[in-house]
């Protein structure tokens, strides 16, 4: 079952179980997912998919981060619930270790010794960390061991 199908049937059952929050966040998805379809003028395969559910899962961070600065914990509670249930949806992310670990092994690859080096790193290890972690924690990772 694809990803989209996945999101369907899930939609279906929280409609089933009355479950209004789960609901609405994937109805916000689908609606998503609907119009990014529509904006390429073709059908988002799983990977498209997975991208647009990356991207909703970071727009929900950073508004999480402003509402809790800004001292509104009432807008970021529903925030963090939509959050939760689009990870549900997105891959298990990579741990600050598991990156450490790849980073230092294309860092010897490259034979990279300082800020100079970051440029090739990092194209090395984006397409092998893409959908599973933070942009911003693999570049901090590999600033942290090309400064050491």
């Amino acid at each position: 079952m694809g990803l989209r199908d996945q999101l369907n049937q899930d939609l279906k059952e929280a409609m089933r179980a009355r479950d209004n929050a789960v609901r609405d966040t994937l109805r916000l998805i689908l609606a998503a997912v609907k119009q990014a379809d529509v904006d390429q003028q073709t059908t988002l395969d799983d990977e498209g998919v997975q991208t647009l559910l990356m991207k909703q899962a970071k727009q929900r961070q950073e508004s999480i981060t402003a509402y809790e600065e800004a001292g509104r914990e009432d807008l970021a509670a529903p925030e963090r619930q939509e959050l939760l249930v689009i990870e549900k949806y997105l891959p298990k992310m990579m741990s600050r270790d598991e990156i450490m670990a790849l980073a230092t092994q294309i860092v010897a690859e490259v034979g990279g010794d300082g800020p100079r080096a970051m440029g090739a790193v990092m194209g090395k290890i984006m397409p092998q960390v893409k959908g599973k972690a933070d942009g911003r924690l693999v570049n901090e990772v590999v600033r942290e061991l090309l400064a050491a």
